[in-house]
């Protein structure tokens, strides 16, 4: 019985890696923290650094809000934006290098055809 309840225990933890990691599954929102990374940042802010309109990175930030990356905090009328989980960042380092090292990879084999 009590294998049942690590593996239910596991199935729930795996549960909330996927849904954190769809919130992770799109360019525009690896962008996004990329950027809050240097700190805090508005909607508008981000919208311009990204080069997308504002309700577009609103709907990305809601996103990642939901997920719990990221947390908003007001000051008067502007909501600023910062991570949650600030290791959230390095996990996306850690996915970059390996795509990194597979693009090299596949550079050298090709290059050996």
């Amino acid at each position: 019985m009590a294998a049942n309840e690590d593996n239910d225990r596991l199935l729930e933890v795996f549960r909330l890696q996927a849904e954190l990691c769809k919130s992770l599954a799109d360019p525009k929102r690896l962008l996004i923290i990329h950027h809050l990374r240097d700190g805090p940042r508005s909607v508008g802010d981000l919208a311009e650094i990204i080069g997308l309109k504002q309700s577009n990175t609103s709907q990305h930030l809601a996103v990642l809000r939901k997920a719990g990356v990221i947390s908003p905090q007001r000051q008067g009328n502007t909501v600023y934006y910062s991570l949650a989980i600030p290791s959230v960042a390095a996990a996306c380092d850690m996915v970059r290098e390996a795509v990194a090292e597979r693009l090299q990879k596949n550079h050298i084999l090709g290059d050996a055809m």
